[in-house]
């Protein structure tokens, strides 16, 4: 079992004997750290999708425009 002892003037931290390490043993904190992950991954991935579509739109209205100027030409 790993033994702790408590960071002065902050009941959240803890400094672990063996490694010396500083440890948030606030779960609240650790949880919604993981929720603004999850959030900013998202983000990004509706943002990738959404570059995605309009670049598939801007192809799309490139050959429309190819297809009416062929039209025109002829």
């Amino acid at each position: 079992m790993t033994n702790y002892i408590e960071v002065e003037n902050n009941k959240n931290l803890a400094r672990e004997i063996s490694s010396h390490a500083i440890i948030n043993r606030n779960r609240g904190a650790y949880d919604l750290a993981k929720k603004r992950a999850v959030d900013a991954q998202r983000q990004r991935d509706e943002i990738r999708n959404t570059t995605r579509e309009i670049n598939t739109l801007k192809s799309e209205m490139h050959e429309i425009k190819n297809l009416l100027i062929e039209l025109v030409e002829k």
